[in-house]
């Protein structure tokens, strides 16, 4: 790497650092407004397009939903759907509109997987009975509706799908399933592949790797965190590359016992680091199923995967969570969101709703990293999820522990409502420091190694130390884990003045797809801790 990249990156480091410490970051709260009280079906699964529309859908044999098709749209998969089922299982909502359209499924969806191609499509497989070897595609296009196919080679259901730099996306486990395979199919890489490291990490009767955490490292090999252990696999050559210590304490954090992951941001082109939070405690599972409901963990790990001899950091929670999510925020800060403090994922198997996420700023010293927010009114225990959009705003929905969707008599009722967490950044007071009329040139479609010019403006004082521009991937949100999640800080040059309260500076766009695969992304200018509204960027 030249001086000048080389300077570019680490003055990006210090931005993001001095961004995270700003007064702004402090201020701490955040605000709950519903959007609708019923969407119809319950939001076990969502994926943002970049159209700014929500793809999502829960399963199939839950009978009836409260979202009825169009006449003559009926599904017609009997083994799937109770004869008369006209209703829908999926639904686009649309951001801007706060509307929903049904869409029609003709297999079964159930805890299923999938990834954005790099043209935006959704690109979606696997699921439960008939959908288990179903490969299904969602375009971002007026009108659209789901297209099936058959296109996998081993039922996938619990499994974990992350885009690969090639555009391909790599399928990796599901129940009982202890290889990976690509989608789509080619001559070379038309079979499945073992990987061992998955019967390794399944407890027997118990199972706790099911959707395994799968994040593209820098060097372009996949981590795959498992149960409470990880390696770094080389999927081209077919082999485990390095292989972690086992996370302190050695509980279980992937589903059933169902603790979520993020890859770090992404700040330079040589370091990466991954945050495992949450999970519950060997034997919760067994437990749980008998009605006895254990705590669940409240500690997090962190480890920089990059490093010759990467060791696990320790950090505590202000609450235990099982079952939560983890957001990148546009700041770079993580959203910790949803779920129980106590039992683990299942039919009836939580209990103890966390109703306040947590803030966790990655650049503040230890001790002072988690930060806790306003609580929620609606518990979001299991099949819950949550999404950024492009405005900052955080899309919360689902909370179904039933095998049917059951509205009385029970602890947790389903959830058919969607609703919106405003962090902190949102508030009115910080408008004058908010980035505003963001324009990229060029716009819509860029290349790698690409300069990108950037235009913004502010309405109060302008600290030029304090501005960064990140890019957000959107993901595939399900059982507490964000496929394909990645934020990348942008290295970026001298912010100018253009006029009266505009500026403009200019960033480098990420050097190849080991670093951000080709797709949509969301460009986020971000001054003083306080993201503007993004803009849709498409790196090919």
């Amino acid at each position: 790497m030249n001086q000048i990249l080389m300077l570019s990156f680490l003055i990006s480091h210090f931005l993001l650092s001095t961004m995270i410490i700003t007064p702004a970051a402090a201020a701490g709260g955040g605000r709950w407004k519903l959007l609708q009280r019923s969407i119809g079906i319950s939001a076990m699964h969502m994926q943002l397009l970049h159209n700014d529309r929500v793809v999502i859908f829960d399963r199939t044999e839950f009978g009836p939903s409260k979202l009825v098709l169009p006449a003559g749209k009926c599904g017609n998969n009997l083994n799937d759907l109770a004869a008369g089922d006209c209703t829908a299982h999926s639904a686009e909502y649309d951001v801007n509109t706060n509307t929903v359209r049904p869409l029609v499924l003709q297999t079964n969806v159930w805890c299923s997987s999938g990834s954005v191609f790099p043209d935006g499509r959704l690109v979606q497989t696997g699921g439960y009975f008939t959908g288990e070897r179903k490969v299904r595609s969602f375009g971002a296009c007026d009108g659209c509706d789901w297209q099936e196919t058959d296109g996998l080679l081993a039922p996938r259901w619990y499994a974990t799908n992350h885009i690969l730099p090639d555009g391909r996306q790599i399928i990796i486990g599901g129940r009982q399933q202890f290889n990976y395979e690509f989608y789509p199919k080619s001559p070379s890489r038309n079979n499945l592949h073992s990987l061992p490291f998955l019967s390794q990490t399944n407890d027997p009767g118990l199972e706790n790797n099911l959707y395994p955490f799968v994040f593209l490292n820098v060097d372009g090999n996949l981590f795959i965190f498992a149960n409470n252990r990880a390696i770094l696999f080389d999927y081209v050559k077919d082999m485990v590359v390095k292989t972690y210590p086992q996370i302190p304490g050695g509980d279980p954090r992937s589903y059933p016992s169902s603790g979520s992951a993020v890859l770090l941001p992404l700040k330079n082109p040589v370091e990466a680091e991954v945050l495992v939070c949450g999970g519950a405690p060997k034997g919760a599972v067994t437990q749980a199923v008998n009605g006895k409901f254990v705590k669940a963990l409240n500690t997090c790990g962190r480890l920089k995967i990059t490093d010759a001899s990467p060791q696990w950091v320790m950090e505590t929670m202000p609450q235990a969570r099982v079952m939560g999510d983890m957001i990148l925020l546009p700041n770079g800060n993580v959203l910790i969101i949803n779920g129980g403090s106590a039992g683990t994922a299942g039919w009836e198997n939580g209990r103890d709703p966390v109703l306040s996420p947590i803030i966790y700023q990655p650049e503040n010293r230890i001790g002072t990293r988690f930060q806790v927010q306003t609580q929620a009114a609606i518990p979001r225990m299991y099949h819950s999820s949550a999404i950024l959009l492009r405005d900052g705003r955080i899309l919360v929905g689902g909370s179904n522990p039933h095998p049917f969707y059951n509205f009385t008599g029970v602890l947790y009722p389903t959830e058919l409502s969607l609703e919106i967490f405003k962090p902190s950044y949102l508030n009115p007071e910080f408008s004058k420091v908010r980035p505003k009329n963001i324009v990229a040139t060029p716009q819509n479609k860029i290349g790698y190694k690409q300069q990108l010019g950037i235009r913004f403006s502010i309405g109060g004082k302008l600290n030029e130390n304090a501005v960064a521009v990140t890019m957000v991937a959107p993901p595939f949100t399900t059982h507490s884990f964000a496929m394909n999640q990645r934020l990348l800080v942008l290295a970026r040059g001298k912010v100018t003045a253009i006029g009266k309260s505009a500026y403009h500076v200019q960033v480098t766009t990420p050097g190849s797809g080991k670093l951000a695969p080709a797709g949509y992304y969301m460009l986020f200018v971000v001054h003083q801790d306080i993201p503007g509204t993004g803009i849709w960027l498409h790196i090919q």
